[in-house]
């Protein structure tokens, strides 16, 4: 309530300087967009971003709605799109970061099975680009393992994924010390009762080692598959190759990743050249 009556303030202000006399409910009601147009550009020079903008006007939206039939107005206020949201950039976990979230993930395990499963669904994750659920529904036709692994994604596509010897061999222990009969067409990750690993496991193991670790609210399950893929363009990758890889149906999915490698690029300058 208190940011809503901030608008509306605000609001009131810019058009008595705009228009040059005080607002009234009816003369909100009919106020042009040009003038929402104009509203917008003074915050927005004022350093709000898009997201900031967006919930301003929705505010306004709302406050003129509530002029209009105060002043018993049928006629909507004038319409303005909300400005588009950037799409956030998600910020890639360091490689030594991602070692010891693994590794703590593992050692808080109750039993060494548990241990091995939680360590190679997060290595399908870092080390072959998966998505958590892409990763806990994997079956057992995927064994035995070879250098490559069929995946299937988002609208049921299949695509394959190259599986680094590391990656490998995190899945194999797992098989070796698995409890189950990890047969074809049955999960291959399992929960304790032999029933499909739930990927919320999976996120909340990753986020009490996060609290443990004191790493960054971000560091969660889809960040490592961020940086998968944030290492390989940054390693000279391309974003079709990329495109393939993730299971991106547009490459503007892929594209945010070349924002990601700047954002990674500047953050090292910024580390290096503490003045920059």
């Amino acid at each position: 309530m208190r940011a809503y009556v901030a608008t509306a303030n605000r609001l009131l202000a810019f058009l008595l300087r705009h228009e040059g006399e005080v607002p009234t409910p009816a003369s909100l009601a009919r106020v042009q967009a040009s003038a929402l147009r104009a509203f917008l550009t003074h915050r927005r020079a004022q350093g709000i971003g898009n997201a900031s903008a967006a919930r301003e006007m929705s505010a306004v939206r709302g406050f003129l709605l509530f002029a209009a039939s105060h002043a018993g107005e049928a006629a909507p206020p004038a319409r303005l799109r909300n400005p588009k949201r950037a799409r956030t950039v998600p910020r890639p976990v360091a490689p030594a970061e991602a070692t010891a979230l693994a590794e703590d993930v593992a050692e808080a395990a109750t039993e060494p099975w548990i241990a091995a499963r939680d360590l190679a669904v997060l290595l399908l994750l870092y080390g072959a680009g998966l998505r958590v659920g892409e990763a806990v529904g994997l079956d057992g036709d995927v064994l035995p393992l070879g250098e490559t692994l069929r995946v299937r994604g988002k609208g049921d596509k299949e695509r394959l994924v190259p599986l680094l010897p590391p990656v490998r061999a995190a899945v194999e222990d797992y098989v070796r010390l698995a409890p189950f009969a990890l047969q074809r067409g049955a999960p291959l990750f399992r929960g304790v009762r032999g029933g499909r690993l739930d990927a919320g496991l999976i996120r909340r193991a990753v986020r009490g080692a996060r609290e443990r670790l004191g790493l960054g609210v971000r560091t969660t399950p889809h960040a490592l598959r961020h940086s998968f893929a944030t290492h390989l363009l940054a390693r000279g990758a391309d974003l079709r190759s990329l495109q393939e890889l993730l299971g991106h149906a547009s490459l503007s999915s892929t594209q945010v990743y070349t924002a990601v490698d700047a954002a990674h690029l500047l953050d090292a300058y910024r580390t290096a050249h503490p003045r920059a």
